[in-house]
């Protein structure tokens, strides 16, 4: 004989294991809203003064947010099919009436035809939108500074077109031992256009960076993108490797604007050029490196276009109002100066992206 018997399940735990047994736990959002349309197509037949035509627009609207592809077109037709039954019980088909019904109808026909857009997904409206969002932030943990030695500050800021929350531009930092890895990408295009390829790209680049030697890591990623089917397939790019012990590090660009070195001993900025093929664009490039020391005071500026390009203005001049605004900001205080930079200059119809890196 067991010296312990058994625990037996609670009531309510009888009553959850039923209640997936009858009802499954994805048809029930949509038992809910037939019921509710139900209920309310009784209400408008017995009381139709009191309850409107308009009411069956509740559950349509719901629906577009709860049900998944599979479900939602049947809805949609079961909510109008209600709305022809109820019609006919009103005391008089009014211009009002006439007009509320080509409404549903037509409210009706979006939603179906949003469901046979989402179907691509394959999720509902609310779960498809939550997957972006967590794209989204991956994108900003990719971007995320890791701990640095107390002589270090870097900081990074994004801003989108329009002020949407995909961007085409993305920033990725790795570190590994004493060396510090940053990546500042630019996709082609512009907001959410270019946003989802930037959700593809900083995954791959995100694993590339911290995985190969930084002479080959704009090599790798040129390969990457070639093999994607694309229709602007390219991107530009900068990539810093940074020796956090002794400050010494290299710059390497892909068609990308150059980085800017401010010196403390003479308060003056340099822009270092660098050369290198867009990404995407030729296969089995090669990418050469421009080497410097970062000394005690000294900052560096990593940035996209969107910071120095616009419709009147060239990279060039650009990058000189760029900078004379960067010294003006900075001036013995880095801490936030990201911040203040982006939020002072840029185009607001382009992404931006800006790194700043100071040795304090």
């Amino acid at each position: 004989m067991s010296s312990a018997r058994e625990r037996r399940p609670t009531l309510g735990e009888r009553a959850r294991d039923l209640l997936n047994r009858v009802v499954p736990r994805g048809s029930r959002s949509l038992i809910v809203l037939v019921v509710a349309t139900v209920a309310i197509g009784v209400a408008i037949w017995q009381f139709p003064v009191d309850a409107p035509l308009v009411t069956l627009l509740v559950p349509l609207v719901v629906s577009s947010l709860m049900l998944g592809p599979r479900q939602l077109p049947w809805f949609v037709v079961f909510v109008l099919l209600v709305l022809a039954l109820v019609v006919p019980t009103q005391d008089d088909i009014s211009i009002r009436i006439a007009l509320t019904v080509v409404i549903i109808f037509g409210l009706g026909f979006v939603v179906l035809l949003s469901s046979f857009r989402r179907s691509r997904l394959g999720v509902a409206g609310i779960q498809g939108e939550q997957m972006f969002i967590d794209l989204r932030d991956r994108i900003l943990r990719h971007g995320g500074i890791p701990a640095l030695p107390d002589e270090w500050y870097v900081a990074a800021e994004l801003r989108s077109a329009g002020g949407t929350p995909f961007a085409g531009d993305f920033i990725v930092a790795s570190r590994v031992g004493e060396l510090l890895e940053v990546a500042v990408v630019d996709v082609s295009g512009k907001g959410q256009g270019a946003g989802t390829r930037a959700l593809l790209l900083s995954g791959a680049i995100g694993g590339l960076i911290s995985a190969l030697p930084p002479a080959d890591f704009l090599a790798a990623a040129n390969t990457y993108l070639l093999r994607q089917d694309w229709e602007e397939g390219f991107a530009t790019a900068i990539h810093l490797s940074l020796d956090l012990t002794t400050g010494r590090f290299e710059l390497r660009t892909a068609g990308h604007p150059p980085a800017a070195l401010r010196h403390a001993g003479s308060g003056r900025w340099e822009v270092i050029e660098t050369e290198g093929p867009i990404l995407g664009l030729i296969e089995g490039t090669t990418y050469a490196a421009t080497s410097g020391e970062m000394r005690s005071g000294d900052a560096l500026l990593l940035y996209t276009d969107g910071m120095v390009e616009t419709r009147t203005r060239d990279i060039g001049s650009g990058i000189d109002k760029m900078l004379g605004q960067a010294e003006r900001l900075l001036r013995g205080d880095f801490e936030g100066g990201a911040t203040r930079i982006i939020e002072s200059i840029g185009s607001r119809n382009d992404d931006r992206a800006l790194m700043l890196v100071h040795r304090r």
